[in-house]
Order: C-alpha cells, then sequence, then structure tokens
C-alpha cells in the first residue's frame, strides 16, 4: 500500500464539521460589516470561535496575512471562522472597538472572539505556523481543537502502541490536509520503519518539502532510517558478538556493533547501555564515537522518548562523575 502523499486519499479525517459548516462552508469566511457585525462575530462566536481579520487596501503586509488565515480556518474544518473587515469602508466601527479597548491603530489586526469577548488579538503579520499555534490555542481555550492536531494525537498514540499501519494512515491523512507538517512527514517515515518498509520511508523522505528537510522531526526520522540500514546488516550476528564480548569484555568494536543490532531489533534500552559501557570503559575510543552514536539514537528515538530520557540521565551521571 502506497502512504506517500499524492498517492492515497485521507482514510480518516475526523468528521466533526460544525452544523454551520457542514450546511454550507463559504459561511465559514466572510466579509463582514457593521451592519453584520453582531451576527457575524458576536452571536456567532457563542458557538464557535471566531477571527476578525481587520485590514486595508492599502496595507501590504494584509495581502499576505490574509490568505495565510483563509487557509488555516479551512484547514480547521468548520471549528472556526473568520470575518475579514475594511477598516476603511466601516470607520464607524473601527471607532466603536476602538473605544472599546480595541487597538486598530494600525493593521492588520486580528482578534478572536469567544461567547461574545474579545480572547485574543495579535497585529502585524505572522507566519503560517504561528497562525496555527493562535488558532490552536484559541480552539484549546473554547474545548476543541484543530483537525491536524486530531490526527496527530491519534497517529503518535497508534505508533506508541504499537499499531504501525493504524499509525501511517494517520500520519498520511495529516499530510494531506498539511502537505508541509514535519510532524507528520517524520511520523510517517518512522510508522514505515515499524512497518518494515524500508524502501517507502525512504521514498517519503525523498518527498520532503525543502522548506522542512532541516526541521528536527525530519533530522530525527533520518537518523532513525540510517540507523534502521545499520541495524539490519547486523541484527543476525547478534549471537556473535556476545561471544567476541564474552571473550573479551573490552571488544568496544563488537558492544559498537551490537548497540546497533539491538537498536534494530527495538531494545532501546539495552542498545543505550551497551554503548554506555563503552563510553564508561574509555571516553576516547574511536574519537568519542559512542557517545556520537548514542546522540545520534536520541534523535532517533525522539527526545522525548522514555528510553532517551533514561540514557540521557545514565549519560549525565557518567559525564558529571
Amino acid at each position: 500500500m502506497d502512504y506517500i502523499i499524492g498517492q492515497k486519499p485521507p482514510s480518516n479525517a475526523p468528521a466533526q464539521l460544525s452544523p454551520q459548516a457542514a450546511a454550507d462552508p463559504a459561511a465559514l469566511i466572510v466579509d463582514g460589516d457593521q451592519r453584520t457585525f453582531v451576527p457575524d462575530v458576536i452571536e456567532a462566536s457563542r458557538t464557535v470561535p471566531v477571527l476578525v481579520d481587520f485590514w486595508a487596501t492599502w496595507c501590504g503586509p494584509c495581502k499576505t496575512l490574509t490568505p495565510a488565515l483563509e487557509r488555516v480556518v479551512r484547514a480547521a474544518g468548520g471549528r472556526v471562522k473568520l470575518v475579514k473587515i475594511d477598516i476603511d469602508k466601516n470607520r464607524g466601527l473601527v471607532q466603536q472597538l476602538t473605544q472599546l479597548g480595541v487597538p486598530l491603530q494600525s493593521v492588520p489586526t486580528v482578534a478572536a472572539f469567544w461567547q461574545g469577548q474579545i480572547a485574543d488579538l495579535f497585529q502585524g503579520a505572522l507566519p503560517e505556523s504561528e497562525l496555527k499555534r493562535f488558532v490552536e490555542a484559541l480552539l484549546k481555550l473554547a474545548g476543541g481543537s484543530l483537525p491536524s492536531a486530531d490526527l496527530l494525537a491519534e497517529a503518535r498514540a497508534a505508533l506508541e502502541q504499537g499499531q504501525p499501519e493504524a499509525a501511517a494512515d494517520a500520519f498520511s491523512a495529516l499530510l494531506q490536509a498539511e502537505p508541509e507538517s514535519p510532524e507528520g512527514w517524520g511520523g510517517l517515515i518512522r510508522a514505515l520503519l515499524a512497518m518494515g518498509d524500508e524502501q517507502q520511508a525512504k521514498d517519503a523522505l525523498a518527498q520532503v518539502p525543502k522548506k522542512i528537510a532541516e526541521h528536527a522531526e525530519i533530522a530525527g526520522a533520518r537518523s532513525a532510517l540510517a540507523l534502521a540500514e545499520e541495524g539490519r546488516r547486523a541484527t543476525g550476528q547478534l549471537g556473535a558478538f556476545e561471544k567476541r564480548l564474552k571473550a573479551n569484555p573490552d571488544d568496544h568494536e563488537a558492544r559498537y556493533e551490537m548497540a546497533t543490532a539491538l537498536n534494530a531489533a527495538a531494545k532501546r534500552a539495552e542498545a543505550a547501555d551497551a554503548l554506555l559501557e563503552i563510553f564508561r570503559r574509555d571516553r576516547t575510543w574511536r574519537e568519542d564515537a559512542a557517545r556520537q552514536q548514542l546522540l545520534k539514537f536520541f534523535e532517533a528515538w525522539g527526545f522525548d522518548d522514555p528510553a532517551t530520557m533514561a540514557a540521557r540521565r545514565k549519560l549525565s551521571a557518567l559525564l558529571f562523575a
């Protein structure tokens, strides 16, 4: 089965559209004015969070912010609404809102409304990634979340529970919604590796957008793929490495190769302990190769992985002993 973006439709995108959006998706992004402000913003915000984009035709940053806002709102799948207001055509409304403490001296200004009140706001053109975080915070306040956040949580849970196929489905669906999601690409590569499909993992890595190629999530997935390749070559020799170490406990090369094989066999704690033992015995072996490989393991596993955190504590104890 193909999991690469563009080849597989999302199979499990959450169906959580608001009734208003399900009936008329165009109602999620509207042009507002003084006459419609109360129903479009104040009343609507009692059931769905509303973003109000105050803009002007002469405002350069507005030309980049508004399209980005529209993309984020569409990706939210009915969980949030966007109302766009031209300040030059609605000076009376701007004056009223300014008297209420809304800072509209400069544009773009985006105000978030929930339950009839302003919940948050920002001024200036933010990057799309920050817009997503702004909307996520607003949805969290309203007791919801972005579909992409739901998919990411579902995918990660499936991967942690040893269900890589379900995880690959969810990561693939996430990438359909957000093609430049580093978490989506990194997770998909890890899920494919967990399925034993190294070639598809390589294909996925080759399709990662250049814009996010150096993101920590992608770097970790790249390390995981490299370690899988190394481990594949060493896995069948675990018994030979153990015999060599029994004959000579200072055979660091055997212990190093054994660590790689153990990691490939998903025995993370044992793999880390093998490298830590090399470091304990000889910190300078092969120009600090054991510690460097251990750091590569951390990157591949993820810095918040329990095995990473446990091994990092042990490494710290050795470094500062």
